[in-house]
């Protein structure tokens, strides 16, 4: 079904988590929506005649039987979230109130929204593009400061407008070639090729910009994913307890107790991580143990950040020499654990397979090394600077990759301008990067795409 013919729905859904609660929301959008509510709420005046933006104090009531006292918020288009008319109806919180109430409002006429759906309707009727409507989903699954005040700068339409800019420079380029290929009387002189190419040179540049800080927004974005490794009993679990400041995972001194994957979020110094405390890597014939040795191998196979952890106390072991050849080349830092006993991992014997920058010595025992380790993230994946929300411009996979098309594009333009190209040629690379750039901002989107994209969203919103 095209999307544009669901518009004139009236779409209905809870906007608050079900269970316990001070307050529940109900809302429905949609033309008629008003008209609709009013036949379930019996207050002091019709909310045909409330003005928008107001409260109206009232009882829900459905063949007779009054569901619950509400308050409703009566919005009229287009000043609303979705341009259109919305209602919402806020009850007293509880699962079995506000499912009662919705089922009202959809016996009524409306349907239930699908997931993103109110989201969607903002986006297709011009309240907000598409990486505003990302942002949404961004703010809400958020888990630092930093990664909410980066979706709160795309909210704010910070990416779209540069997306917007850039489209705007090649659309007067392609319009100056249109001009030169309906006016072929006026050669194309030596400036006009040069002044094409210091063009297509200047929105290329910032085509790489954005590109360059496209890894750090997405680790802002969506956090670091990282495994911590190394064999049994060598503090791995004890270091996921010492970074959640919490007794998350089992310790013991017996090899092998962790035999399968313990995942949490934290909070490092604004970076946002996805920690997994893996099983201990080593030969065995315990076959739940080695499930979780092969879990762990392909948990460190696709994660941002290795954190290997070794005994510093002890000599290195074949185990250990296993594991090191195992991460070689991938964003690994090597914590270097109890340091508070006497030293006898030799250092130099670790330099075959890691830089000595990403060695960090650390006891979890006597809380030191912290810091230590805050300074090596920030080395691996920051440059050493300080972690910024503008980092974050270009935030996900999908902005990266028809930023890189784009890209492609306009390198494919100026190799068709320097070796001076036939007019037609150049407008055609320029439409190509066009096109790519608005399926950023959704101006030149894929149904699929959009619809795969709303399908991320929570009912309600």
């Amino acid at each position: 079904m095209d999307r544009f013919n669901q518009l004139d729905d009236i779409i209905a859904a809870i906007s608050t988590p079900l269970g316990m609660g001070g307050i529940g929301i109900v809302r429905i959008s949609g033309q008629g929506s008003i008209a609709l509510v009013d036949q379930l709420f019996f207050g002091k005046k019709s909310l045909l005649e409330k003005k928008s933006h107001t409260l109206s104090y009232g009882k829900i009531v459905s063949h007779g039987v009054v569901i619950d006292e509400a308050l409703l918020s009566v919005m009229k288009a287009p000043q609303t979230y979705t341009k259109e008319d919305v209602v919402e109806i806020n009850c007293h919180g509880g699962s079995l109130v506000t499912r009662r109430i919705l089922e009202a409002v959809l016996n009524q006429g409306a349907r239930l929204a699908e997931p993103g759906e109110f989201t969607k309707r903002a986006f297709l009727n011009g309240r907000m593009d598409l990486t505003q409507a990302e942002a949404v989903i961004d703010i809400i699954q958020s888990r630092t400061d930093l990664s909410r005040q980066a979706a709160v700068n795309q909210l704010e339409g910070r990416l779209k407008t540069e997306v917007r800019s850039m489209r705007e420079e090649i659309l007067d380029m392609i319009a100056a070639i249109e001009a030169i290929i309906d006016y072929p009387e006026h050669d194309v002189e030596q400036e006009t090729y040069s002044s094409m190419e210091q063009g297509a040179l200047k929105i290329l540049n910032r085509m790489e910009e954005l590109l360059a800080n496209a890894d750090r927004g997405k680790i802002i974005r969506e956090g670091l994913e990282t495994v911590i490794v190394g064999k049994p009993n060598v503090g791995k679990s004890s270091l996921l307890n010492w970074l959640l400041e919490e007794e998350r995972a089992i310790v013991t001194d017996i090899p092998g107790t962790t035999r399968d994957t313990v995942e949490e979020y934290i909070n490092i110094d604004g970076i946002p991580m996805k920690i997994v405390d893996t099983a201990g890597i080593r030969e065995t014939g315990d076959i739940v143990e080695k499930m979780g040795v092969e879990k762990s191998k392909a948990y460190a196979e696709k994660a941002d950040l290795i954190l290997m952890m070794l005994d510093s106390s002890s000599p290195l072991e074949e185990e250990d020499r296993d594991i090191l050849s195992f991460i070689r080349g991938k964003r690994t830092l090597v914590l270097l654990n109890k340091t508070d006993l006497a030293q006898k991992l030799s250092l130099d014997e670790l330099k075959e397979y890691i830089p000595k920058n990403q060695l960090i010595s650390v006891s979890i025992k006597e809380n030191r090394g912290f810091e230590a380790l805050i300074h090596g993230l920030k080395e691996l994946f920051f440059s050493g600077e300080g972690v910024k929300a503008e980092d974050a411009l270009l935030g996900n996979t999908r902005h990266k990759n028809a930023l890189f098309q784009a890209k492609e594009a306009m390198e494919h333009c100026l190799t068709t301008i320097c070796t001076r190209m036939p007019e037609d040629f150049i407008s055609m690379d320029l439409q190509d990067a066009m096109r790519a750039l608005g399926e950023i901002t959704g101006d030149v989107a894929d149904e699929e795409i959009i619809d795969r994209i709303f399908t991320k969203f929570c009912l309600g919103k």
